[in-house]
């Protein structure tokens, strides 16, 4: 069992689960209605998948993950192949176990990866630049920064849409020091996460000022007020040059009204995105 998740961990599901049938429903729609040339096929692909069910820390009980959900699904409407990512070996076993004593039907098309989500993400595009006829849906929801940016650059062209959440008040904004003095540990994090030098991290979230002190004036690195909305804005941008499209953002806080994530699909159809905004809209918070 999962032993995180708080209030924000069941409304990242609910926005999931809403677009999901409605992909398969365009998709299947599409398919059996040779509106493609290829015989299309679809995958979906969990990045960070856990063992099955997530423990609230709110007290609120016990959730369904994603992957139990979308295993749920009928056979009929559901997907080709099952992908489920989880680092963990103890959450990633639980995640077998499952599988195999819920869901029998589907052991044949559903593999557990029990390895770093960037490693597997190379042999997804391989398979995919291989295998040109399938279409896949990913959910990558990770608890900090292991998602690497290099990892979603080489997904472009593919027939990808990705719902991803970016850590921009959990991950990036706590690394991005006020004073600009981040250790060089984090500034090599920010930039493999980023895609972007230590240079164009420090020109995009620090500001040069004057401080006068008794000895005369002093220039300093101060980081913007905004790093949160700053960060979110940045990680959109560089999505797009990936994606052709980008939904709009919903915004994971905690009970003390802090950011914590944004949410989004990230997709090379318009329609797509256009569903992810209607069900983003009627949330409580959109960005």
């Amino acid at each position: 069992m999962n032993e995180f998740g708080g209030n924000w961990t069941k409304e990242k599901i609910d926005i999931f689960m809403k677009y999901v049938p409605a992909y398969l429903t365009i998709m299947h729609s599409m398919i059996k209605g040779k509106h493609y040339a290829k015989d299309w096929k679809l995958m979906f692909f969990d990045g960070f998948a856990g063992s099955g069910s997530i423990h609230l820390e709110t007290g609120e009980g016990i959730l369904e993950s994603v992957a139990t959900k979308i295993l749920s699904l009928d056979d009929n409407k559901g997907f080709d192949l099952y992908r489920f990512v989880e680092l963990d070996k103890t959450k990633a076993t639980n995640l077998e176990t499952l599988i195999a004593a819920n869901f029998p039907n589907k052991v044949g098309k559903t593999r557990v990866y029990q390895e770093d989500f960037n490693v597997v993400v190379k042999k997804m595009v391989a398979f995919l630049q291989k295998e040109t006829n399938y279409k896949t849906l990913m959910f990558v929801d990770p608890f900090g920064m292991q998602v690497n940016w290099s990892s979603l650059e080489a997904m472009k062209g593919l027939a990808i849409d990705m719902w991803i959440l970016i850590p921009t008040g959990m991950g990036i904004n706590r690394m991005l020091q006020n004073d600009g003095d981040i250790s060089e540990k984090w500034l090599e994090k920010l930039q493999v996460f980023l895609g972007l030098s230590a240079q164009e991290i420090q020109d995009h979230f620090y500001k040069k000022e004057n401080i006068q002190h008794l000895f005369g004036t002093e220039e300093k690195m101060i980081k913007e007020r905004n790093a949160i909305e700053l960060a979110h804005l940045l990680y959109k941008s560089r999505l797009k040059s990936i994606f052709d499209n980008v939904s709009d953002s919903y915004v994971m806080k905690n009970q003390n009204n802090s950011i914590l994530y944004h949410f989004l699909l990230a997709s090379n159809n318009s329609t797509a995105i256009k569903i992810a905004n209607s069900i983003i809209g009627k949330g409580i918070s959109k960005f």
